[in-house]
């Protein structure tokens, strides 16, 4: 619209509940229309979230068999999942930039031609024919690959859901799309596994999950024609052009609620991903089986998945956004604790898994809605940046982590319960790291206390 910009300016601070009100009031004659073929964009989303993801954890459920057959150290291996993080921390700020510039189809196409190279990348560095000292490098440059492709697609669930959804199928949309990542984490703590056990060999699962790899792209490039729907879903979509994104990068961070929800948001993602990296590890030392850690990385991603399509549907009704998250924080923060001596204990599966299923529906459910309460919080600015922002947090906090657990964790002179391989240096105590992994989590939730009671007043 030619006047946009001045409501723009006029709206900048406004939620977008008050943008949609003063829209309805002054654009009632504004034809919108909602497209059939977004749900198709948002199948291609989804399928490219959920390979993305299993490449991401593919070596994670089995770290100890890997180290073996690629013939290195378990620290190694943990870098196969580490690269992530650190691709993420130094491409993502311009990855926002390329979703709100160049627009979603660009982002899609690109993050799925990145992804599909680095799945078919590790499964040549696998082949006969490649000499043993090059397998790792080549397993690795894959995984950086898909690294790259990461931002790409997992800033966009907030982006396709303000481009083609109305407003009251938004949250639904972007859970959907981000909950396709879980998924992804689930396939790959399910399949990993399962296909090492009865294969013995990285070959075939390597080339297993790069045939999701290879359809998503197909379908993104072939299918994905349009930037954006030739007419706006929404009133709120009618005045949706972004800041430009130095001075959407400005607004965010003078905005205060968004400030506290970006580091206690991301300390979240931090501490997710090293659950998901190191559960393994953890639980093996003290006699639990891959099968075992991979389902109950199962069990938390299956419960999440749960809780965040029945706040998805909630929160698309009330839109209380700030409450749930709330909520949902201070009882993950109950569940990292229990997680934290559960897990030393040997023989006590149904307690681990409860946990597990606890931190899931609790914790991973409440991703994709602090990502669209930062959305809310941060308008008029994109919503590729304000959400990738707040995903560079988590992974600068990921990585931190990370590195600090593995340092806390001291190699054990004894360790007769132990499960791991033997061989490739996994058998360490994680009781002082373990205790750490809640610090995170407490901080986290009460970070969100203070500023959901700033926000209400």
């Amino acid at each position: 619209m030619d006047d946009g910009s001045a409501d723009t300016e006029a709206l900048v601070g406004s939620s977008r509940e008050e943008v949609r009100s003063h829209l309805d009031s002054r654009n009632t004659a504004t034809k919108f229309k909602v497209y059939k073929r977004r749900w198709f964009i948002l199948f291609v989303l989804c399928l490219l979230n959920c390979s993305n993801a299993m490449s991401w954890l593919t070596f994670a459920p089995v770290a100890d068999q890997t180290a073996q057959y690629l013939q290195v150290s378990l620290n190694l291996v943990n870098w196969l999942s580490l690269v992530y993080v650190v691709v993420a921390i130094f491409f993502s700020l311009i990855t926002t930039w390329v979703l709100d510039t160049l627009g979603l189809r660009f982002s899609l196409i690109m993050g799925s031609w990145l992804n599909m190279l680095g799945a078919i990348l590790r499964v040549i560095g696998m082949l006969n024919c490649i000499p043993e000292w090059a397998m790792f490098p080549m397993v690795m440059g894959g995984q950086t690959l898909c690294a790259f492709a990461q931002p790409l697609v997992i800033f966009a669930p907030t982006k396709l859901a303000a481009l083609w959804f109305p407003d009251h199928q938004r949250a639904t949309a972007n859970m959907m799309a981000s909950m396709a990542n879980t998924v992804g984490l689930l396939l790959a703590n399910i399949f990993s596994p399962m296909i090492i056990s009865y294969t013995s060999t990285l070959f075939m699962l390597l080339l297993i999950y790069a045939i999701p790899a290879v359809v998503a792209c197909f379908l993104a490039t072939v299918g994905i024609r349009e930037r954006h729907p030739p007419t706006p879903p929404s009133a709120s979509m009618v005045t949706s052009s972004s800041e430009p994104f130095l001075q959407g990068m400005k607004l965010l961070l003078t905005n205060k609620a968004y400030m506290v929800l970006l580091v206690c948001f991301g300390s979240g993602i931090g501490v997710f991903t090293c659950f998901s990296t190191l559960l393994e590890q953890i639980l093996c030392v003290k006699g639990y089986s891959n099968d075992f850690a991979g389902l109950c990385g199962a069990v938390a991603i299956v419960f999440g998945v749960l809780g965040a399509f029945l706040l998805g549907l909630y929160v698309d009704k009330t839109k209380k956004f700030t409450e749930v998250t709330k909520i949902n924080m201070c009882l993950t923060s109950l569940g990292c604790s229990v997680f934290a001596v559960v897990s030393q204990l040997s023989e006590q599966k149904v307690i681990i898994g409860a946990v597990c299923a606890w931190f899931g529906f609790f914790g991973y459910s409440v991703y994709p809605i602090a990502m669209e309460l930062g959305v809310e919080c941060s308008y008029p600015v994109g919503e590729a940046t304000s959400s990738g922002l707040i995903f560079v947090s988590g992974q600068i906090q990921a990585a931190l982590y990370l590195l600090l657990l593995q340092a806390l964790a001291k190699p054990m002179a004894d360790s007769p319960l132990s499960v791991c391989v033997t061989g490739a240096d996994a058998n360490l105590s994680w009781t002082v790291a373990n205790s750490f992994l809640p610090s995170p989590c407490h901080d986290s939730h009460h970070a969100l206390h203070v500023w959901c009671g700033w926000l209400v007043h």
